[in-house]
C-alpha cells in the first residue's frame, strides 16, 4: 500500500445494503422532456389562472354568513419566503396557517399545506420538499427558469379541524398538483420515487 491510500470505511456491499451508493451517483433526470415539462406546466397554470379570474357569482342569502375564505383567498398574492425560510432566527412559535409552494416564474401553485406553527412546519422530513427538489432538478436539467417560493396566509382559525377543511377546499379550487388529491388528475411526474 502507498503512503496516500485511504481505505474506504464501507464496502460496494455495505453502501449497496444501506442505499449510501446514490449519495455518490449523480441525480437521476428528470422523465420528462423539456416539451413534456412545458406542457405540463401550461396545462396546470391554465386552470388556475381561469379560477384566479373567475369570480364567484353573488347569491343573496337569507341569513348573513361570512363567506369562505376560499373564495377570495389568492396564493400567489402572498409574500413569498425562500423555502429555508425556517433557518432564520425568530423568537416566536408561530401561528395557524396556510401555506402555498409557489413557482412565481409561471405562476404555478404546486402544494397547498396547513400548520399549528407557521415558523416550525417546514422543518424536518415534508415530502412535499422531495417534490419540489425534483421539480427544480427537471428544470435545471433544461435550464430552465424556476422560481419556488412559500407565502403563508396567517388568518387560519386555530383549530386543526377548521384549517383542515379550509385546506381541502382549497385544494379542491386551486387543484395543486403535489397534493396528493390531485396526483391522477395532472399525472403528477415529481411525486414518485422516493429516495
Amino acid at each position: 500500500m502507498t503512503a496516500d491510500y485511504q481505505p474506504s470505511l464501507l464496502s460496494d456491499a455495505d453502501l449497496r445494503a444501506a442505499d449510501l451508493s446514490s449519495a455518490y451517483a449523480a441525480p437521476p433526470r428528470s422523465r420528462l422532456t423539456e416539451a413534456e415539462l412545458q406542457a405540463w406546466k401550461q396545462r396546470v397554470a391554465s386552470y388556475q389562472q381561469q379560477q384566479r379570474q373567475a369570480e364567484e357569482p353573488d347569491q343573496g342569502v337569507l341569513f348573513a354568513v361570512k363567506a369562505s375564505p376560499a373564495k377570495t383567498l389568492d396564493p400567489f398574492s402572498l409574500a413569498p419566503k425562500n423555502a429555508e425560510f425556517w433557518r432564520e432566527s425568530s423568537r416566536d412559535s408561530g401561528v395557524p396557517a396556510l401555506y402555498f409552494v409557489v413557482d412565481h416564474q409561471v405562476p404555478l401553485l404546486l402544494y397547498i399545506g396547513e400548520t399549528g406553527k407557521s415558523n416550525q412546519r417546514w422543518q424536518g422530513v415534508h415530502d412535499c420538499k422531495r417534490y419540489i427538489l425534483q421539480y427544480v432538478e427537471a428544470h435545471r436539467g433544461y435550464h430552465l427558469a424556476v422560481a419556488v417560493n412559500i407565502g403563508f396566509w396567517p388568518h387560519a382559525a386555530s383549530q386543526r379541524k377548521v384549517r383542515q377543511a379550509l385546506e381541502a377546499e382549497l385544494i379542491r379550487r386551486w387543484r395543486s398538483p403535489f397534493n396528493k388529491e390531485n396526483w391522477t388528475l395532472w399525472s403528477t411526474p415529481f411525486v414518485g420515487d422516493k429516495p
